[in-house]
């Protein structure tokens, strides 16, 4: 059935998060505010609504098409976070969004910087960390971030807002707990060049516990809140 025909079970299941992550940011200590960012990808717009109307202002999306199609038909005033790898020629479109997560080479930070250049305005971005080494996700190594964020100060359109990393699917605890906090190392390598760098985008809905406890800012949830699409 389409999730218009389960706002309750939406709303609930948002209610149920928000308190799963209060109790992991008690037990984490960091202190920090939690983003809860829907992720309503394959979803319809209506997904959005629903998330919404559960108090849920932020939405990702991990295709430009897909978002721009959404953005057209949905009328809450949501904040548009694009979350998926992000293609150099769809550089143009990454204004739109409140924040672009996945910032995984200098060649797409130079594009983003140059679009909006173009555009007379400042695009907020997250660097993509790959911490886990895997040759399925994107991102720059932590050995390499040193320099790279001292690189990405000589683009003054791009503010640099924090790092972004995924975990490995179905990795035991203590991995998690190791890429998580790589993540926080990589935030604070962005720090020392000078760059804002308060946020941490980590955690799925398998793992956003564990990555609430490590200080995530922003936790990117699905699944847990609209089912699997079939």
């Amino acid at each position: 059935m389409p999730i218009s025909d389960h706002v309750a079970e939406v709303r609930e299941a948002v209610a149920e998060v928000r308190e799963r992550i209060a109790a992991a940011r008690t037990r984490g200590g960091h202190g920090q505010p939690v983003t809860l960012i829907a992720v309503t990808k394959t979803h319809g717009p209506e997904a959005v609504e629903a998330a919404f109307a559960a108090g849920v202002e932020d939405v990702g999306e991990n295709r430009v098409q897909e978002a721009e199609q959404k953005m057209a038909q949905v009328s809450a005033p949501v904040r548009w976070h694009l979350i998926g790898h992000l293609q150099r020629n769809k550089a143009r479109a990454a204004t739109r969004f409140h924040l672009v997560h996945g910032v995984d080479s200098e060649r797409l930070a130079t594009a983003l910087h140059d679009e909006a250049l173009r555009q007379s305005t400042t695009l907020d971005v997250l660097v993509q960390v790959n911490v886990s080494g895997e040759d399925s996700k994107g991102g720059f190594s932590l050995p390499e971030l040193p320099a790279v964020a001292e690189r990405l100060t000589r683009m003054p359109a791009l503010r640099v807002r924090g790092a972004m990393t995924m975990a490995p699917f179905d990795a035991p605890e203590t991995v998690l707990r190791q890429v998580f906090a790589g993540a926080r190392s990589a935030r604070e390598a962005l720090r020392q060049s000078g760059h804002p760098a308060e946020f941490l985008s980590m955690g799925m809905s398998g793992d956003f516990e564990v990555a609430v406890e490590e200080g995530a800012t922003h936790v990117r949830l699905g699944t847990i809140l609209f089912g699997s699409r079939t």
